[in-house]
């Protein structure tokens, strides 16, 4: 019982030291290139907003981003 509260605890503690090492601090003067366009995750929003519209009116469905409406793609 012992040999596995060990081990438990070891891997708890691996997997928190790993979890630590991805923070990182960001300096005030780096935030500038953090906020660039092609830093984004969705560098064209409009363009995303229109594929996931035509996404929605093809499947008929709506999931996640609010959408309602059904497939005849008049929402």
């Amino acid at each position: 019982m012992k040999s596995t509260y060990a081990v438990i605890t070891s891997a708890l503690f691996v997997v928190v030291c790993a979890a630590l090492s991805g923070c990182a601090e960001v300096k005030p003067w780096q935030r500038g290139n953090l906020a660039r366009s092609h830093m984004a995750l969705d560098t064209d929003p409009l363009e995303s907003q229109s594929k996931q519209h035509m996404y929605f009116s093809k499947e008929g469905s709506s999931g996640g981003y609010g959408v309602g409406g059904g497939g005849c793609g008049c929402n």
